[in-house]
């Protein structure tokens, strides 16, 4: 190495690194020698260290080229050795579970040793993409919090446990920054390739290439993988071309410019790589770069979300993810919520160009695995009222800088979906029904939907009633129309930017908007919620329930986690009728409908969004449908107060609940004179022009 090289190196930072995380690494080896006066606490900080020595060995495994080198059965063992601890079958006895560890540890040491413990396995990925920071400042967060017991044990007492708190918070204050500005990077930097590159320079027919990303892998991302190489090259093109053509089609329909856009982020799980592949290709074809980043399990991102939003192996345990969602809760207030917004500036400044290049995400989700319903625990952290409230501004405030950044009128997105082998035994007969749901003709959907668009633009509002164990009774109203030769309140989708085709849907006025919707059941993010009951005034949530807990203090606290993310209240920002019938009976078919992901299954029946509006950040975009009518529909009284208050117009979520046919008594047009228009009937569709809707749940399919 020469002069110029070490001085580069040196301004870097990249010895300093190494020298700590060579420091780290020998002190968590002197820890098995140790021992605490406490032997619970001892227990955990030496089964903690064991972990962390385990990460940093498959760290020096991966530098040292393991992941290429060594067979199948050495990289299961591997991958089961790091996953194992929180498996649901050893969940019990581990300091992962908050429940476990406040039961040998204490309420307060219990609930922040679990917390960090959580922290600590996010390091994983972090070995296997050879980031050594990430690695160094959380071995030396565990390092500082053992130091502390450790300089308490001579006395025979414990740390004060305001003590530890501040270690976490100024941990997570300290490194805001620069976590936020690599995430930021691996999102819209193309230069940040790890799992590109494994994917265009792998052997993907050799299964051996799942165990080089860092993730958790079983048999779905296997057997997944395994489908893929049985088929064609010409069934990959097709599925790969369906999917990037709907992020193409998605900027020509609402007359954005793709040709200032350089980057799109591909968003899946493993198993696909295939058609990710073939995807990279496409995009690349049309003059954009590919990122593909990680779904990071830290509290750094956690923020009472328990689903994972990027690319991802297998969760080795949901209820693992979900007891750690609002770890938070231990230290956040007002200065650290601040904190966390200026590491949002920050980021978006650094990498300011090339987020102006960035187009949005292309995503592939996946459904068919077993339902998981949550157990709620006592001893996880809760935030408290306070707390959900600063947690929702934060939101807020966090998409509103976001969005400065990667600015939403610019950019597009596209999201399609396919099952996995855990859906059953008839895995490949619904991969391929999936696919023909996925490359339906959009043109004949296209003119059956315009049928009910004009219908509908013919409505004061919209009445929606449930028939059977349904009780939905809502009134919809809608925006009202100047000249309807020439504007719409509805959008005609087609198989653009939501794959399948299959609905169309409006930002409904939520004045005079009331009533109440009503589900025997629905999964929302892969959570279950049965009897679902939210009531509506004026547009906006007012009481709610469900059934899934004895309590109704625990049903309303689940609603309001999962559903209304800690706001007061939200409004309906989306209606819409779903058309594909096909999807509804297939489902049905293989008695898959409570697997099927919100993508599908919005399209099986009227459904509505409670949060942001389907336009939201794109409101002043005049958005036309094929016929040529401007969309006016693109706001709400809430939304309109972008421009004057944008902290009040957004909540950075949006959540379908969707009505299945078979428990939807009607759906009817009413004009301004009281005369009606009926668009379904007892699950079936009576518009003139839309029989063909009828076919497949009358059995031709």
């Amino acid at each position: 190495m020469n002069s110029e090289e070490l001085i580069f190196e040196f301004e870097n930072g990249e010895d300093v690194i190494q020298e700590r995380l060579d420091l780290a690494a020998e002190r968590i080896g002197e820890l098995p020698s140790e021992s605490l006066s406490n032997e619970k606490f001892d227990d955990y900080f030496k089964r903690t260290a064991g972990f962390v020595s385990m990460v940093l060995d498959t760290y020096k495994w991966v530098l040292e080229g393991g992941p290429d080198k060594d067979d199948l059965a050495s990289l299961q063992k591997r991958n089961r050795q790091l996953f194992e601890d929180i498996l649901p079958e050893n969940y019990a006895v581990s300091y992962g579970n908050p429940d476990y560890a406040v039961e040998n540890l204490s309420k307060d040491y219990g609930q922040l040793l679990s917390s960090l413990y959580f922290e600590l396995r996010s390091m994983i990925g972090y070995a296997f993409e050879k980031k050594k920071e990430e690695l160094v400042i959380r071995i030396e967060l565990f390092l500082e919090v053992y130091g502390v017991f450790k300089a308490t044990d001579e006395s025979g007492a414990l740390p004060k446990f305001e003590d530890l708190k501040k270690i976490m918070y100024w941990f997570y204050s300290d490194y805001a920054e620069t976590e936020r500005i690599a995430r930021f990077a691996s999102i819209v930097d193309p230069s940040e390739s790890f799992f590109r590159d494994i994917i265009t320079g792998s052997d993907l027919s050799d299964v051996r290439y799942l165990y080089k990303f860092g993730e958790y892998i079983t048999d779905n991302e296997i057997k997944t993988a395994e489908h893929l190489a049985s088929l064609s090259q010409e069934d990959i093109d097709r599925m790969a071309t369906t999917f990037t053509e709907g992020y193409r089609i998605g900027f020509e329909m609402t007359g954005k410019d793709i040709t200032i856009k350089k980057t799109a982020s591909i968003i899946y799980n493993l198993g696909f790589e295939r058609i990710i592949k073939k995807a990279i290709e496409n995009l690349k074809a049309i003059d954009l770069d590919s990122t593909i980043y990680r779904s990071i399990q830290s509290t750094f991102y956690m923020g009472g979300n328990a689903t994972r939003s990027a690319c991802t192996g297998a969760v080795p345990n949901k209820q693992f993810d979900y007891d750690h969602k609002d770890d938070e809760g231990l230290f956040l207030d007002s200065q650290l919520v601040n904190r966390r917004l200026e590491a949002v500036r920050a980021a978006g400044e650094k990498y300011k160009a090339k987020a102006k290049l960035f187009g949005g995400p292309a995503v592939i989700e996946v459904f068919g695995e077993n339902p998981f319903s949550p157990q709620p625990k006592a001893n996880a952290v809760q935030l408290s009222a306070s707390q959900r409230k600063m947690m929702g501004e934060y939101k807020v405030q966090a998409s509103l800088i976001t969005n400065e950044y990667i600015i939403g009128k610019e950019r597009s997105f596209t999201i399609i979906s396919f099952p996995i082998p855990e859906i059953g035994e008839n895995f490949k007969t619904i991969f391929d029904e999936v696919v023909r749901i996925n490359t339906l003709d959009y043109k004949l959907y296209q003119t059956i939907q315009q049928r009910i668009v004009d219908a509908l633009d013919e409505a004061e509002y919209v009445e929606v009633k449930g028939m059977g164990d349904n009780h939905t009774d809502i009134k919809v109203c809608m925006h009202e129309l100047k000249d309807k030769s020439k504007e719409t309140n509805f959008e005609n989708c087609v198989a653009d930017v939501n794959i399948p085709v299959g609905e169309v849907f409006t930002s409904p006025k939520l004045t005079g908007t009331e009533g109440v919707l009503h589900v025997t059941g629905v999964y929302l993010e892969g959570l279950f919620f049965k009897n679902l009951e939210i009531n509506f005034k004026d547009g906006c949530t007012t009481t709610y329930t469900c059934t899934n807990f004895e309590s109704e203090e625990e049903n309303k606290k689940y609603i309001e986690d999962n559903i209304l993310f800690n706001h007061k209240m939200l409004p309906i920002g989306e209606f819409a009728i779903g058309t594909n019938t096909l999807a509804y009976v297939i489902a049905r078919k293989y008695g898959i409908e409570e697997r099927l992901p919100i993508l599908i299954a919005e399209k099986t029946g009227p459904h509505f969004a409670v949060g942001d509006t389907c336009y939201s950040y794109e409101e002043d975009n005049v958005t036309y449908n094929p016929d040529g009518k401007a969309i006016v529909a693109r706001e709400n009284e809430i939304s309109c107060k972008r421009t004057t208050n944008p902290s009040e117009a957004y909540f950075s979520c949006h959540t379908d609940i969707t009505i299945p046919y078979d428990e939807l008594g009607s759906i009817r047009a009413v004009r301004a004179d009281g005369s009606s228009v009926t668009i379904i009937e007892k699950g079936r569709f009576v518009l003139p022009g839309t029989e063909e809707l009828n076919k497949p749940l009358d059995g031709e399919f």
